[in-house]
């Protein structure tokens, strides 16, 4: 009973600290770890995580309570692709790839933006996204539907304790940085901003632009739930349906698959097999008829010096391993 007490409040702490005690923890051993050890992988659900994630979800059908209005959706839609941009060229093709540069304060915009998508730390998920590059739909891999079946892929791997510790020795570039550090170990904090910002960008333009018909509450569930739960499920479209659905140009040793639908709702990240054959590059889509919007943008800000040594897609790769001409 009391073991069973301490876990709970453990994990009511590590919505707050997510760091809290998890070197010390051995019931959070993560799945590289236990097929290390010739051991099975076990799945052991994070209750603590599933409760908030869950309501969450719930908390769209509020949209029927609060009520419609365009510069509700307007706000959700603006927020979805801004925090896209931030999880694709942000977390995914610089923290995790290092596909381009940029300053000291850049890279912090894009952790702020990018944690404010409520997908945990830049650490976390770079840490993550490197071990899954490195045993892609192989038993290790955290999110692979050839392992683990779909809907693990798509959201499981998400909720299992075994996944929760961010595993510092594999972003060692980029976990010397104390800024990134705060993020990731407080990562409730940028979200619960961005969620009180838009709950008051709702009260202020009721007060002064009450013909827009919205409000705090309207704007809250708009703006930030469902743009956030939108969010979630277009990143995890990547690790699941690109691995099921779409075409192979590469001879890559995983699964994955190029889908235009994965990359229109995700700025270009459905370009994955691809991205499998040459992840180095700031760029998923390698022709100009692949859409792109992340590299457009991250070519848009190179023009002005805010990135750059953006790292392109050599001749060599793209004749190599070519299963379509």
């Amino acid at each position: 009973m009391q073991a069973a007490l301490k876990r709970s409040s453990l994990a009511v702490i590590r919505w707050f600290d997510s760091w809290n005690g998890v070197a010390n923890d051995p019931t959070l051993a993560t799945a590289e770890a236990q097929a290390s050890a010739d051991a099975p992988v076990e799945s052991k659900i994070d209750w603590g995580r599933v409760v908030p994630f869950l309501a969450m979800h719930a908390a769209c059908l509020f949209v029927f309570v609060v009520g419609f209005s365009w510069v509700a959706l307007g706000v959700a839609v603006g927020l979805y692709v801004l925090r896209m941009f931030a999880i694709t060229a942000g977390y995914h093709r610089y923290f995790s790839h290092r596909a381009f540069r940029t300053s000291r304060f850049g890279q912090f915009c894009l952790a702020v933006i990018g944690a404010s998508a409520a997908q945990r730390g830049p650490l976390w998920w770079a840490a993550h996204h490197r071990h899954h590059h490195e045993f892609s739909d192989e038993p290790e891999d955290i999110h692979s539907p050839t392992q683990r079946g779909f809907f693990w892929s798509h959201v499981g791997w998400v909720l299992d304790r075994g996944n929760f510790a961010t595993r510092l020795e594999r972003v060692k570039d980029f976990s010397k940085f104390p800024e990134l550090r705060f993020l990731d170990r407080f990562d409730i904090v940028a979200p619960t901003l961005l969620g009180i910002s838009v709950f008051l960008l709702g009260v202020a333009l009721e007060a002064w632009a009450p013909g827009l018909g919205t409000n705090g509450w309207q704007m809250l569930v708009w703006g930030f739930v469902v743009s956030t739960i939108a969010l979630y499920h277009g990143t995890f479209t990547v690790n699941s349906l690109a691995h099921v659905f779409g075409t192979r140009r590469f001879a890559t040793k995983d699964t994955s698959r190029n889908s235009f639908l994965i990359a229109f709702i995700t700025l270009g990240e459905g370009w994955h097999n691809n991205h499998h054959h040459y992840p180095a590059s700031a760029r998923q889509g390698f022709y100009w008829w692949e859409f792109d919007v992340s590299y457009y943008i991250l070519k848009a800000l190179s023009t002005v010096g805010l990135v750059w040594d953006l790292r392109p897609v050599p001749e060599r790769a793209l004749a190599a391993r070519r299963i379509e001409s």
